[in-house]
């Protein structure tokens, strides 16, 4: 039985062209004389590579394999998991999810049940193990890497400050301080993705470093650093996604992609010249965070019924609109997940691409190729597409091709910057579409916030004044109960945790296009929409506000309300 698994292990790789006919034999021959499993033996000739081995394993195992050079180590990980019992059973623990109780551990054998019932009976009972399959000598160079030094931020920093590390190294021999600079990094990283932030803002003044998290929107100073920190910080970030580290006075990009907390996280990375160095912002793009169902958005019932509806037009332009950072691109793949299957064709077209999503064709512009969005849609009708995505239309040639695209019969998905959904009729007209070609080719447009959700720890009740019951639409006679933020542990003391979206939906019919082609007032259409439902953000704002979700504050924070006074 043995030998049959053995042999069909290396017959596996010669099928697949990994290894000769050749090179199995001479392993075949040489595993005689070493006992080694057939795999490791293949590894020692140098036939194929661990990672090569790792992968076969984890296929054939039908579990999850794990590159350890893309991870990030966790402090509170490895505070759970004992080094000597570790090395003993070849195990490392890699990220600890507080919320959810589970300890991801890296290992070489998926079937040590023993080792992984030892661990969880000495964590609780309570605690889920999930392991994935990683490459030996790889795990044993990072159980040497993550326990061999501190992790902590502060442990980082005093090791740094006790001199060990040349500051002058720092802008010349990247070899110099990869120990301490590399593992600040990566605390930071650790750090801000456990807070749940969008992104990590590194800012250098005169005398020191800033660095703040963007957290449900909203910017935290989480540390100052002195200024001799930052040359080498900016370097190590630079390197990590591929920007050129000889330039500081041109804007760049850069990507990466790591795995944090257990799973894989993304960086978008921007360096900005400033009068103290260059600015340097990351925005996080977390997948499993980031695209989810439809149903779990939070969505009033109305609001997604309308969103199915105008999801199965088969042809015409679907337009999402809001600020940065208000949650468009969320619901773009949203919608697109929700339609996405084997009989559709969907091609995007984004700046840059943000969530890989399979099935789906993207393309992301590039200037250096002339890959503009206009340019871009042509190609694209060449794809026989069914469904098409325009990152954004910023001007006349792109607003003209994703109409052109939708005037043939495709479904185009794409955002726009207006204040409201009843705003996008104006921009497009400021753009040099004609109401002409917007009537009957508009399915409908989506205007989108996000606003922060009260934690429920903490939050309290209150009696709204005069002037905030006038808002809420509340005679002073029957005020309602809304809630304020408190403060407490489970919030950081922020009185708020999370986020949510507010939406306005807008279906077009042949009334309201109509309307548009003939020119009407702002006011008309306004009317016209609401005798059809429409709800504008304000009063999805107040409607959270009376359901204790959030406070007023920050619907006002967010939303204009001055036109309900």
């Amino acid at each position: 039985m043995e030998r049959r698994k053995k042999l069909r292990m290396g017959e596996s790789l010669a099928t697949q062209g990994l290894i000769t006919v050749d090179q199995l034999r001479i392993a075949l021959k040489e595993q005689k004389a070493t006992g080694l499993p057939i795999g490791r033996q293949l590894v020692a000739l140098g036939f194929i590579t661990e990672a090569v081995l790792r992968d076969q394993l984890a296929h054939a195992l039908g579990s999850q394999a794990i590159d350890l050079a893309q991870v990030v180590a966790d402090p509170d990980a490895l505070k759970l998991v004992p080094e000597d019992f570790a090395r003993r059973h070849h195990l490392l623990p890699i990220a600890y999810d507080e919320e959810r109780d589970v300890l991801t551990v890296a290992t070489t054998d998926m079937f040590n049940v023993v080792a992984l019932d030892q661990l969880k009976a000495g964590l609780g009972s309570q605690m889920e193990i999930d392991a994935l399959l990683a490459g030996e000598a790889q795990l044993l160079e990072y159980i040497d890497l993550f326990y061999g030094f501190d992790l902590s931020l502060d442990g980082i920093l005093r090791e740094i400050e006790t001199g060990e590390v040349d500051y002058q190294s720092f802008t010349h021999e990247v070899e110099e301080y990869t120990q301490p600079v590399v593992r600040l990094v990566g605390a930071l990283l650790v750090d801000a993705v456990k807070r749940r932030s969008s992104d990590i803002h590194f800012e250098p003044e005169h005398a020191f470093l800033r660095i703040r998290y963007r957290i449900d929107g909203v910017l935290e100073q989480v540390r100052s650093l002195h200024k001799t920190y930052w040359p080498g910080i900016a370097v190590r970030l630079k390197v990590m996604c591929g920007m050129n580290i000889a330039e500081t006075r041109a804007p760049q990009d850069g990507r990466m992609s790591l795995t944090l907390n257990g799973r894989p996280i993304d960086f978008r990375v921007s360096s900005q010249p400033g009068i103290h160095g260059e600015n340097i912002v990351l925005r996080i793009l977390d997948r499993e965070k980031s695209i989810m169902p439809m149903e779990s958005m939070g969505f009033t019932p109305d609001a997604l019924r309308q969103l199915q509806l105008m999801m199965a037009r088969p042809e015409g332009i679907l337009i999402i609109t809001g600020p940065t950072g208000s949650g468009k691109t969320t619901t773009l793949y949203s919608m697109l997940s929700h339609l996405n299957n084997e009989t559709i064709n969907i091609m995007t077209l984004e700046d840059p691409v943000e969530y890989p999503v399979t099935l789906m064709r993207q393309t992301s512009v590039n200037e250096t190729v002339k890959l503009d969005f206009a340019n871009g849609i042509r190609s694209i009708m060449r794809q026989d597409p069914d469904i098409i995505l325009v990152g954004e239309v910023r001007d006349r040639e792109t607003a003209e091709m994703a109409f052109r695209a939708a005037m043939t019969g495709h479904q185009v998905f794409t955002t726009l910057h207006t204040n409201s959904a009843l705003g996008v009729f104006p921009r497009l007209l400021d753009i040099g579409i004609p109401p002409g070609i917007m009537a009957g080719n508009i399915i409908g447009v989506v205007a989108q916030r996000l606003i922060r959700k009260l934690c429920p720890h903490c939050k309290s009740p209150y009696t709204p004044d005069e002037n905030e019951a006038h808002l809420l639409g509340w005679e002073a006679a029957g005020k309602p109960v809304i809630y304020q933020p408190t403060g407490c542990e489970h919030c950081d003391g922020k009185g708020y945790r999370g986020r949510m979206a507010l939406i306005e939906v807008l279906r077009l019919d042949t009334n309201m296009d109509e309307l548009i082609a003939s020119g009407a007032p702002m006011q008309a259409m306004r009317q016209a929409a609401q005798e059809r439902g429409y709800h504008p953000l304000a009063e999805d704002g107040i409607r959270r506000v009376l359901e204790g979700l959030t406070s007023l504050a920050e619907v006002s924070r967010v939303v204009d309300l001055t036109g309900r006074v």
